[in-house]
């Protein structure tokens, strides 16, 4: 377990920084790495995808804390745009983890793997294209509604949501930087009811391993988050230095090799 855990905190302190950076990937990355890890950690491998989802999900819920808090610091999170899209979500990531639990294990992987090409494709193509920015913080009874698809898709494919929220907000002029910030705001919420609805929903037949909390792995979700909690500040102090451009490209190529590692972990 004492190899494990260091594999969890290097896991976490790579989903910090891409949290910070990109507002995306973190969940995608974790998810990925834990289908192949949990297995060896007494994960039936029937429920490796769910719980792989379950756990990174649980720990985004203190990395978005602590990538939002230093965003809050530097300004840029619109909390009145937030107020609009967390109910949807919250609601969102209820329904979309319920909905997890009764699909099969390989309905789950090929969904996630198609989330990763088409994240992928969006970030090689920079699309949408931002509008002209706006002074004012976005708000209206659409971004609760837009809010629920995309805490269900989120719960589903285990992230914070930012690969929605940030193009999104960016289209409806928001400065990216911004968006970021706000959508690791938001990636709290989706988090929080996801990994409610994952523990809530789990097997009661005692077929997981120690130390599990209905499909949360507790100890794997402990020690990605305590990493991630140290590095999402470092991915948000780059953020506000670096050009997104190639890291949006670079990144997007990286989706591609995820996806298709998740279809290779299947076979």
């Amino acid at each position: 377990m004492s190899l494990a855990w260091l594999v969890y905190l290097g896991l976490g302190a790579v989903a910090g920084v891409m949290a910070g950076l990109l507002g995306i990937g973190g969940g995608l990355i974790l998810v990925a790495a834990l289908v192949w890890l949990l297995p060896a950690q007494g994960v039936p491998a029937g429920l490796a995808v769910h719980m792989a989802l379950a756990t990174a999900l649980a720990s985004i819920v203190l990395t978005g804390l602590s990538s939002a808090r230093a965003h809050h610091r530097r300004g840029s999170v619109l909390w009145p745009t937030v107020a609009w899209l967390v109910p949807g979500m919250l609601l969102g990531g209820w329904l979309g983890s319920l909905l997890a639990t009764r699909l099969e294990d390989e309905w789950l992987r090929g969904f996630i793997a198609a989330y990763c090409y088409l994240a992928a494709l969006q970030l090689g193509l920079d699309w949408p294209r931002a509008k002209q920015e706006r002074p004012d913080a976005p708000k209206g009874a659409a971004y609760s509604a837009s809010g629920v698809f995309v805490g269900a898709i989120s719960a589903l494919v285990g992230i914070g949501g930012g690969s929605m929220t940030v193009p999104l907000l960016v289209w409806r002029g928001v400065r990216p930087v911004r968006a970021v910030g706000t959508s690791s705001a938001c990636g709290v919420a989706i988090a929080l009811a996801s990994a409610a609805g994952y523990a809530a929903h789990g097997p009661v037949n005692g077929d997981l391993p120690p130390g599990s909390w209905g499909y949360v792995f507790v100890p794997a979700a402990v020690a990605i988050a305590l990493a991630s909690v140290l590095t999402a500040p470092l991915g948000t102090r780059l953020a506000h230095r670096l050009s997104g451009e190639a890291l949006r490209r670079v990144f997007a190529v990286f989706l591609v090799l995820v996806g298709t590692s998740l279809l290779w972990a299947g076979t």
